[in-house]
């Protein structure tokens, strides 16, 4: 019996048959299996960045995603509070939140913002997921300005 062309009548259904199938086509045990599943796990996980590396790399991204109406990324200019990533157990893939906040809670380029930031995903290999959390308080002021944005933006 070809085991990838099994036809109805070849499905054992007496307890002898299914004694002879087991015979023939014996069962792996479960501790093989596992053991099969760990390695390829980990085979996986050893070309996969930590966690650590993979905020890293988000902030990067982020570096690159500039302010609408001012010439600062939105790295610099201060509107991130957080970056957190993990992996996700079932597909091993990185996921992220990215706490962050608008110059204005009228900022007329909200959408657009949170869609770049989010856009991260289709760039970075190895990242399932970017969830935006848009949060006001603390509220964003010039303080929250790294060195660069503010020279920048003729502050320093």
């Amino acid at each position: 019996m070809d085991i990838n062309n099994i036809k109805i009548d070849d499905v054992p259904t007496t307890t002898e048959e299914l004694k002879a199938y087991d015979e023939k086509f014996p069962k792996t045990t479960q501790a093989s299996i596992d053991e099969k599943m760990a390695a390829q796990k980990k085979a996986f996980m050893d070309k996969q960045p930590s966690d650590r590396e993979m905020e890293e790399k988000i902030v990067e991204h982020l570096k690159l995603i500039y302010d609408p109406e001012l010439p600062v990324n939105i790295y610099d200019l201060g509107l991130i509070y957080e970056v957190k990533c993990w992996t996700n157990d079932v597909s091993m893939l990185k996921m992220c939140k990215i706490t962050m906040t608008l110059t204005s809670a009228t900022c007329s380029f909200s959408n657009v913002i949170v869609d770049l930031v989010k856009s991260i995903v289709s760039r970075q290999s190895g990242l399932e997921n970017i969830d935006v959390d848009i949060v006001f308080d603390p509220p964003w002021n010039q303080e929250s300005m790294s060195d660069e944005a503010k020279l920048a933006m003729g502050l320093l």
